[in-house]
């Protein structure tokens, strides 16, 4: 599989961006600039440069700024899909968003997380590993000695094969999740309605050997609050064109 294989990805936005706060007071989060462009512009230019055609993205959080933010952008063509009502988390937020997709494997993304060398490049990772017959979901993760504004401990030790274990009760754990997936619909089977966290569908596949993941090597820079945007915040430091 090939970037230009993925024709949809969605782009997850419908969160509340407490901890960016103050810079969230008057906009969501993923229209927080970094450097001279928005959160979300820097994910979406990424997707439409591999060929992404379509994006699908969840708003929430004063939704009707994203939503005409957007509603400028040609490529890639941009899909709403509306949690005003009702916030439903992750996995929650997908899974009400499937009908909006046409094909059964697609990119999954966080706004708030930017690469050294663009998204394109861990795209790439991803769809070379992907097996459309062995794998619900291959995680991208991250080196934590690479990851910048990200404040927890780990989140998995990754085998050889790609195979995955929590860290659990450990004290710290060596990657990341890096905020993107590759994903098939099945992953979907039989989820709850409402708000869920991926956490339960990771779990579950996981268990039946249908998780993997990929360890990208580059800078992963995690914004998540004020001091990591400016004006001394670790994203400055990040070597693209316009930050």
């Amino acid at each position: 599989m090939t970037p230009s294989s993925i024709h949809t990805a969605m782009v997850l936005a419908a969160g509340l961006g407490t901890r960016m706060k103050p810079l969230t007071d008057d906009r969501p989060k993923p229209m927080v600039e970094v450097g001279d462009k928005m959160l979300i512009d820097w994910v979406l230019d990424d997707i439409a440069a591999v060929g992404i055609s379509n994006a699908i993205v969840n708003v929430h959080y004063k939704a009707e700024l994203l939503t005409d933010h957007l509603s400028y952008r040609n490529t890639p063509a941009i899909i709403i899909s509306d949690e005003t009502e009702t916030l439903l988390d992750t996995g929650g937020g997908v899974a009400a968003a499937l009908s909006l997709f046409d094909d059964d494997v697609f990119l999954v993304t966080n706004s708030d997380a930017l690469w050294g060398s663009g998204l394109g490049a861990a795209i790439n990772a991803l769809t070379a590993a992907w097996s459309n017959d062995s794998v619900d979901s291959i995680l991208l993760l991250a080196d934590m000695d690479k990851a910048s504004g990200f404040d927890g401990a780990g989140d998995f030790f990754l085998e050889n094969d790609g195979a995955l274990t929590r860290r659990e009760n450990k004290s710290c754990a060596p990657t990341a999740y890096a905020g993107t997936q590759l994903v098939h619909r099945r992953l979907f089977e039989g989820c709850p309605t409402g708000a869920f966290s991926f956490n339960l569908l990771w779990d579950r596949a996981n268990h039946n050997g249908r998780l993997k993941a990929v360890l990208h090597d580059d800078d992963w820079y995690h914004v998540g609050t004020p001091e990591a945007v400016g004006p001394t915040g670790h994203v400055l430091t990040l070597n693209r064109s316009t930050v």
